[in-house]
């Protein structure tokens, strides 16, 4: 059985599409522009929770305030977000305000603080303008609903142009389960956990450690596998959230709809993965990278997220030029072993590279595929049995223009 028969996607499912959530955003002043900049996801009942975070070495006060939360018990009943700033290397004041919004947070919809979980999006060393935000936490609670998904959506978009959701159901025990989903990201997109905001929500009877490995484990496989720029953000984070009303028994591996289970949740973190990478800032198309027959998951992972991240294999990509060159070049610079005599590389279904010699190709054709908004990179070292796929984008003129003004 392959994944996709193991659950169905739910059109216009959202957020709160899983039993016992409701979420929310709106305006409170933070970005310069009328445009949602707070919004919130709450549970009904505190629900068992996990996150993963940016492995970069700043990390921003929201996800140390968040990390406290989760230790203090692996349980979230809301989740308040703001974008337009991102209290991120902001010393001790930003710390208090992060914990400051949490408690506002807390108060408004009326839990304990450790079981509120924050997190900020947009520029980098700026102080929270905390009586704007704390005037808009207060009327979070008003705004926060069932049809609120995508409120929340637009509140936690940055230079992103278009909302990333998705939410799927499986069956377990016999009833039906739902896993949704919604992240925000467009630049600063590098593999290193999370490389984004995400937000997933579910019903399923789930306690906070097996969805912790589920979680961290999904990560390495989907959102650590994509890159729009090679800078990893120092705000990146996911949280899942189980509400664990769903009705069915308690799931862990060894669960008979477990694998169903975790193809859903497998499936939810990939949509949103490649929905960054297509949405990279002034990207025109997705760039897959598949890579087989390497020696190890390790080497596969690595070798795919090299190519794919090359800015010379990206304006390629945005050039729609076949030079193959770029991609063998990245291939063996990724730090990984590779037989040098049995490379086979193939741009769409057009095979450019055979046992690492050239390949005559109409060069026309292969043009005309790398117009389209989808170009397949496929990459097979002939060392062994492990494969992997990396997501990113093009790089084109709008990503300088965009970035060159990003504060201003």
């Amino acid at each position: 059985m392959n994944d996709h028969e193991q659950f169905t996607v739910v059109p216009d499912g959202g957020l709160t599409t899983p039993a016992g959530f409701r979420a929310g955003g709106l305006h409170c002043g933070l970005k310069k522009v009328e445009r949602y900049d707070l919004g919130a996801v709450v549970c009904e009942v505190p629900a068992a929770a996990a996150a993963v975070y940016t492995l970069n070495a700043f990390q921003a006060a929201p996800l140390k305030v968040t990390r406290e939360s989760l230790a203090a018990g692996g349980k979230l009943q809301a989740v308040v977000v703001n974008s337009g700033n991102a209290n991120a290397c902001t010393g001790k004041q930003g710390e208090e305000d992060a914990r400051t919004m949490r408690a506002a947070a807390a108060q408004a919809f009326g839990v304990e603080e450790h079981l509120v979980g924050v997190a900020s999006t947009g520029v980098i060393g700026e102080l929270l303008p905390m009586d704007k935000l704390g005037a808009g936490i207060a009327r979070l609670p008003e705004r926060v609903k069932l049809d609120g998904s995508d409120d929340f959506c637009q509140a936690i978009l940055t230079t992103d142009l278009v909302q990333k959701m998705i939410c799927v159901k499986v069956t377990v025990d016999g009833r039906p389960v739902y896993i949704a989903g919604a992240a925000k990201g467009s630049g600063m997109i590098h593999p290193n956990m999370a490389t984004m905001l995400g937000f997933i929500t579910t019903d399923a009877n789930i306690d906070a450690d097996p969805l912790q490995k589920l979680l961290s484990g999904v990560t390495d496989s989907t959102f650590n596998m994509i890159t729009v720029d090679g800078d990893t953000s120092t705000n990146d984070m996911v949280v899942a959230m189980a509400s664990g009303l769903s009705g069915s028994a308690k799931l862990a591996p060894g669960h008979p709809d477990w694998e169903a289970f975790a193809a859903g949740f497998r499936h939810v973190s990939e949509y949103l993965a490649k929905a960054i990478a297509r949405d990279g800032e002034g990207a025109t198309k997705l760039v897959e990278v598949q890579v087989n027959g390497a020696a190890s998951i390790e080497a596969a992972r690595a070798i795919a997220k090299t190519i794919v991240g090359s800015s010379l294999v990206k304006s390629a990509c945005f050039g729609a030029d076949a030079n193959w060159g770029r991609i063998i070049a990245a291939a063996g610079r990724a730090g990984q072993p590779i037989n040098t005599e049995t490379v086979d590389i193939r741009i769409g279904d057009i095979s450019v590279l055979e046992q690492s010699r050239p390949v005559k190709f109409d060069e026309e054709r292969a043009a005309e595929y790398l117009k389209g908004d989808l170009v397949g990179i496929h990459v097979d070292l002939h060392m062994g049995t492990h494969q992997a796929t990396a997501w990113g984008c093009d790089l084109t003129y709008d990503y300088v223009r965009i970035n060159a003004a990003y504060r201003t």
